[in-house]
């Protein structure tokens, strides 16, 4: 298996040279995907859709694991290379929880660090599809905080900073079912507990985003606005097929797109990402920058089954979501 290649920090950044042949587009995929199968601990039917963060010399994550029984289960894991992972076999058992707050099974997690800690956020099934949201700072103590919205709501992503005060998340308002429809909105909080000032960012636009659009990782921040990856849905004569592109955001007003790419970043075509659980899905949840910001390394889930990596620049991203911009 290739080797990741650690940046100058002290957190591990995977990383594999673009291929030469065949010629790719922004993004190539890992050679030794999937990084993560679907039996990885004992009791998994399949590992996807999770995210990662640095942690101080190493990499640590919040993973969707469902279990044997299809139960949608979160769990820790950590790695010192970013591609070779260690999960726990418990799921996460909170330390606190808001009073009144329930956690029957979560799925999609997100983290970020804002401040001190890591912020995980996820769906919740608390009567319906809603944002849970817990906090820790060693991965080993999680405390829940009353969940951000009423169900129906899902891929539920924070910014990595405050914005005058204010925490800032984008969410895509749904149904309790598959959801055939969905734009991506943002909301604001004073203290991660009251949401409002609900702005509207984006809806789908047609081809591979024509069903349903939602926030992907912490969108990333750059000269040239919030660098936003998510993933855009359309539906087919075989069902729904799961893609991802990217946007720009203003940077003070992060709910103004100022750029946004036409064309896909990654459609599912490997037969990792097509055969599965939910065959015709790529769904990514985490990205990692290296200290240089230049180079991009992205975790995806593919076919709901097991957990893929792909690689591209930062800077040609950027340019070509400017170049090719529909806005």
């Amino acid at each position: 298996m290739p080797n990741a290649t650690p940046t100058s920090g002290t957190a591990p950044f995977p990383w594999e040279d673009r291929p030469t042949q065949p010629s790719p587009h922004l993004l190539w995929r890992y050679s030794g995907n999937p990084i993560i199968g679907r039996d990885h601990l004992p009791t998994s039917n399949s590992v996807f859709n999770s995210a990662v963060v640095p942690f101080g010399d190493r990499l640590a994550g919040v993973f969707r694991c469902d279990d044997r029984a299809r139960k949608q289960c979160l769990h820790v894991g950590f790695s010192d290379d970013g591609i070779r992972w260690d999960l726990r076999q418990d799921e996460i058992k909170f330390a606190s929880q808001a009073k009144g707050v329930r956690y029957h099974a979560g799925y999609d997690p997100r983290v970020v660090f804002i401040d001190d800690r890591y912020w995980v956020q996820w769906c919740n099934l608390d009567h319906g599809p809603t944002i849970g949201l817990a906090w820790t700072q060693d991965f080993e103590a999680f405390h829940q905080l009353d969940n951000a919205f009423l169900p129906f709501n899902r891929n539920g992503v924070l910014f990595p900073r405050t914005f005058d005060g204010e925490y800032v998340m984008l969410s895509r308002p749904s149904d309790n079912g598959h959801t055939p429809f969905g734009d991506i909105w943002l909301s604001r909080s004073p203290d991660l507990t009251y949401w409002g000032r609900h702005r509207w960012v984006m809806r789908p636009t047609g081809g591979w985003q024509s069903t349903k659009v939602g926030a992907g990782p912490t969108p990333i921040e750059t000269e040239a606005g919030w660098l936003l990856i998510y993933h855009g849905v359309s539906t087919s004569c075989n069902g729904m097929v799961y893609s991802f592109g990217a946007a720009l955001l203003d940077l003070d007003q992060p709910w103004v797109v100022r750029a946004r790419a036409w064309e896909y970043l990654m459609c599912p075509r490997e037969i990792y990402e097509c055969v599965g659980d939910v065959p015709n899905v790529v769904f990514p949840c985490a990205a990692l920058t290296d200290a240089d910001g230049e180079r991009l390394a992205i975790y995806y889930g593919a076919a709901d089954t097991v957990t893929g990596l792909a690689f591209g620049y930062l800077p040609e991203i950027i340019d070509w979501v400017q170049r090719t911009s529909v806005v």
